[in-house]
């Protein structure tokens, strides 16, 4: 109590004196010097902290200096002090304040703490420290610095003793709170910093986090796992050093298993159920997600590993056989290589129905299909064989047109599309196509008389273009194949069905009753009729707004398909203009509105194409056409073609970008809250490409005489196409068979080099062997000589002890007079 009393007096000052908190603050400074007591200090940091809310500019200009020397001296000694000058720092750094001037405040404190490395290497020393309280208010205010000055802090921390070995000692931390601070921590501290990245992965940054993650409960833990998983990201992404490393350890094949998806699966091999039938919250989806998108990283590397396959296989099981959220399914499908070096036949997935009334939690499986068919029956129809595909929501829309380009990047090869669109030629001996496969089904669906329109049926027959179309561009044999196509409609319009490969054979043809029948149209020219239909019915005067846009979605889909089928290809150009293609877009350029842009537009651009590239001997031949140019009038077809490419539904058309909301206007009060994410697809970004390389030559088309070769002389031919196609096949085969043998003779020179290394460590060692054999024999040969030596001198100090011994009349044995006597033979 006398301490208090004592502090208070000399807080207070003289009695009756009114005091200001600048004065109060001055006070409490000179507390902070070295000189006092730590008790005094403490008390003073105490005060402070409860002054930094109400006048933070005060104590920052003051007090701030003292409090970072107090920082230095005493928190690593006193926890108490450590804690209230750590926060007190804190909540002057603090530039979330919401008081007036809070915000410039506290970038101005954060200025000054930063202005040397000694306090923040202080604030990660303090981190290691094992009391609770100091350890979180450090982190607390690492935090605080990292979002107000990251690229200092980040800086500082490469050159602090302490720092690699305090963040991974605090990810280790079994008290939740400080780990999740230290995750938050983390996430700020690694961001766009490669170094601090490597210096973490190398300290074992990898397996900390995914011990937390582990410890979570995998992908069903809460905010921790996804902020573990968070930095586990960024440490990956764009960082080839990681990457590299992170292939090599133990954690790699885990990363699927989080999934419950194995991870030595093979691409023939059968998903388990427990990995495609879920339950999921937002929670989960927001993890696996995260977990998805670090397989991404992996798959869309040059680097070569034996889990990508198994990545790769993952994403096509959650896109194609699985429960999945429609966004991980969208993901999944945009992560796929773009250069698919596998056959998506060769695949076989297993389908999930979800039972009506069930909520999710009963599904029915399907018979097995390949992945290519499933692909093609999710573009057309959409999730679950259409359920919702009159909803018509974006993210439904978002994963068919997924769907789509994986479609595209597949069939990138001449030879595959050649063989799907082959597959719907009729075959020997018959006159149209019996079985009838889904895209082709989609593609000759009939309009309704009544002309009422199917929302799911416009989607399905825009999608089933799209694919179609991407069979078709840049091929002029697959073009070739295409004309010969002739499905047989009683097919293709019983009863609207869709036909479902996993329902087993297509359904039965009905009976014909009529003995004469109307020879088979070519799908060139259903095509052409279901145009003429559609722009008829557009025009009807008790069309509401809503229909119209939806007949303009269908008469777009079929200009965009026809455009990019007729381009460079005579003979398409003169059975289109035979089916009465030329009066049909004639007269939908003369019936053009002020609002009307999109389908006069794309009908010029269309009949330009017809008009190039009539160039075979028919009915209608170029002559033809040119007058009724005239009557047209080029200006007017150049300016519909201009009117076209500013519309705002083609220019907001990119490369990751083809689904567009559906405009608030068209839609009536009434519509409910759902139905306003409705969504709807015009262009992909292939036709718009196409659109943009080949304007100006349409253009340039309507100015040409019917005598001219072509506008488009620089233009390749349909045949230098087809001879270029089939140059680029071998050059890309070729180089294919390049990168091959390059790889087998990388690895014979590896291979050949280690002989040498192994020959030459044998040489080596044989040498030694001999070079020690040569030195033992010499040895020998030196103790023999000195053993000869040795037994003359013997021999001769024999001899002269004989002679004595007969000298001095001693008697001298036989054998010793032999043995005299052989060796005076042998001096002898």
């Amino acid at each position: 109590m006398e301490f208090f009393s004592q502090t208070y007096v000399a807080l207070r000052g003289p009695t009756g004196q009114v005091q200001t908190p600048a004065d109060t603050i001055s006070r409490l400074v000179d507390r902070l010097s070295p000189a006092t007591l730590l008790p005094d200090r403490r008390a003073a940091v105490l005060a402070l902290k409860g002054l930094s809310r109400d006048c933070k500019e005060d104590v920052g200009e003051k007090a701030l200096p003292g409090l970072i020397e107090v920082l230095a001296n005493d928190a690593e000694v006193d926890a108490d002090i450590g804690k209230a000058v750590l926060e007190t720092l804190h909540a002057l750094c603090d530039a979330e304040d919401s008081t007036p001037n809070g915000k410039a405040l506290g970038f101005k404190h954060s200025d000054a703490l930063l202005a040397n490395e000694k306090s923040v290497h202080t604030l990660f020393a303090l981190v290691k420290d094992s009391n609770f309280y100091t350890r979180y208010s450090s982190l607390q205010l690492l935090s605080t610095l990292l979002l107000n000055r990251r690229q200092a802090v980040q800086s500082y921390f490469l050159t602090a003793p302490a720092g690699p070995g305090s963040i991974i000692a605090v990810l280790d931390d079994k008290r939740e709170i400080i780990r999740n601070e230290a995750i938050t921590m983390v996430q700020t501290l690694i961001s766009q910093s490669v170094e601090i990245q490597k210096v973490l992965t190398f300290e074992g940054a990898f397996e900390k986090l995914f011990g937390i993650v582990t410890q979570e409960g995998g992908i069903d833990g809460g905010l921790v796992t996804r902020g573990a998983l968070t930095c586990v990201d960024a440490l990956l992404r764009f960082n080839s050093s990681n990457q590299s490393y992170f292939r090599e350890t133990p954690l790699f094949p885990i990363v699927s298993q989080l999934l419950q998806f194995p991870p030595n699966i093979r691409m023939t091999d059968q998903a388990p159920q427990e990995f495609a039938l879920q339950f999921w919250d937002e929670q989960k989806t927001l993890n696996t997600s995260l977990i998805v998108g670090i397989m991404g990283i992996f798959v869309g590397s040059k680097g070569s590993n034996t889990q990508v396959p198994a990545f790769i296989r993952c994403f096509i099981e959650i896109a194609l056989a699985s429960n999945f959220p429609t966004p991980l399914k969208v993901q999944a499908l945009r992560l796929l290589p773009p250069n698919i070096n596998f056959s998506l036949s060769d695949i076989t997935v297993t389908p999930y129905m979800p039972v009506p009334e069930t909520n999710g939690e009963e599904w029915d499986r399907l018979e097995p299909a390949s992945a290519l068919d499933a692909l093609v029956e999710l573009t057309i129809h959409g999730e679950y064989n259409g359920q919702d595909g009159a909803k018509r929501s974006k993210e439904g829309l978002e994963l068919r047109t997924s769907a789509a380009a994986v479609f595209e990047n597949f069939v990138r090869k001449e030879e595959l599309r050649l063989a799907i669109v082959q597959a719907m030629v009729p075959p020997e001996g018959s006159e149209t196509t019996k079985h009838i496969t889904p895209l082709l089904h989609a593609l000759t669906l009939p309009l309704a008389s009544s002309g009422a329109l199917d929302p799911a049926n416009v989607t399905s027959t825009q999608l089933a273009t799209m694919l179609f179309s991407h069979l078709l561009r840049r091929s002029p044999r697959c073009k070739a194949a295409a004309r010969l196509i002739k499905p047989e409609l009683s097919h293709a319009a019983t009863e609207g069905a869709f036909f479902v490969p996993a329902d087993g054979a297509p359904p039965a043809a009905p009976a014909e009753e009529d003995i004469e029948k109307d020879p088979p149209q070519s799908l060139l020219q259903i095509l052409s009729e279901n145009l003429s239909l559609a722009l008829l019915s557009r025009s009807r005067a008790d069309t509401s707004d809503r229909e119209i846009r939806e007949w303009d979605r269908l008469v777009i889909s079929y200009l965009a398909l026809l455009s990019q089928w007729l381009w460079e290809d005579p003979r398409s150009v003169r059975d289109f203009l035979e089916a009465g293609g030329l009066s049909v877009l004639v007269e939908a350029i003369n019936q053009t509105s002020e609002v009307d842009t999109l389908v006069p537009g794309l009908c010029a651009f269309l009949l330009g194409i017809c008009y190039e590239y009539n160039r075979e001997a028919g009915e209608i031949t170029r002559r033809t056409v040119h007058p009724i140019l005239g009557r047209l009038g080029v200006d007017n077809l150049i300016g519909q073609m201009t009117r076209f490419r500013e519309d705002d539904r083609f220019r907001a058309i990119g490369p990751d970008n083809i689904v567009l909301t559906y405009p608030a206007p068209v839609i009536s009060a009434s519509t409910n809250t759902a139905s306003r994410e409705e969504a709807e697809i015009w262009f992909d970004w292939a036709f718009v490409d196409f659109w943009k390389s080949n304007y100006y030559a349409t253009q340039r088309a309507f100015s040409t005489e019917p005598d001219q070769t072509s506008s488009n002389s620089s233009g390749p031919s349909a045949e230098s196409a087809m001879l270029i196609e089939s140059l680029r096949d071998v050059i890309r085969q070729q180089s294919e068979e390049m990168d091959v043998l390059q790889k087998k003779l990388k690895d014979a020179t590896t291979s050949q080099s280690q002989e040498i290394a192994d020959l030459k460590a044998q040489l080596q060692k044989l040498s030694s062997q001999v070079q020690a054999s040569e030195d033992k024999r010499k040895e020998v040969e030196k103790e023999q000589e000195d053993l000869l030596v040795l037994l003359d001198e013997t021999t001769n100090k024999r001899k002269k002890d004989k002679e004595r011994m007969r000298k001095a009349g001693l008697e001298v044995s036989e054998d010793e007079e032999d043995d005299d006597e052989d060796d005076d033979d042998e001096d002898e």
